[in-house]
Parts: structure tokens; sequence; C-alpha cells
């Protein structure tokens, strides 16, 4: 599938997708592609242990923030771009 075809199916099933491409974060933010979340990871250790934690970290600080959200994580901080959503 390409991105536009991932974004489009998450958007119509109501997924958030959570990545480290920044294909993803271009799509949604710049071109502005409608979605119902798109956490882009930004960590310097990308081992699935980290990400794992980090996830674990986000979702227990602000799940009920996060639907129809750009939020860019790092491993010291949580960025929320707002984005238009269809």
């Amino acid at each position: 599938m390409t991105d536009d075809e991932i974004i489009r199916k998450a958007f119509v099933e109501n997924w958030i997708l959570i990545t480290n491409d920044k294909g993803f974060g271009e799509k949604v933010y710049r071109e502005r592609l409608p979605h119902k979340g798109l956490i882009f990871l930004r960590l310097d250790d990308e081992r699935a242990t980290s990400k794992i934690e980090t996830i674990k970290q986000l979702l227990e600080q602000y799940s009920g923030r996060l639907e129809n959200q750009f939020v860019v994580v790092t491993s010291t901080q949580v960025r929320f771009g707002h984005t238009e959503t269809s």
C-alpha cells in the first residue's frame, strides 16, 4: 500500500497512526490529508523497547488528547501540532 492508501484506510477505519516515517508527517501536516490522528516518533533510541516505553508513557499521560491530532514525540517532549481533519 502507498502512504496515501494507508492514511485513507486509517481515516475510514478510525485509526490513529503511529510512525517514525517522515513521509506520513508530510502528508498529514503539510498536505493536510484527512486523518483521525498521527503520532510521529522522533526518538534517538529506535529500539523496540524504547518505542514501547515511549508510547506507553504517551498513552498514560495524553490518551484523551490524541484523537484527530498530529503529535510529535521525542524522548524529552510531546508537541501537538494543529491540522484540520474532515
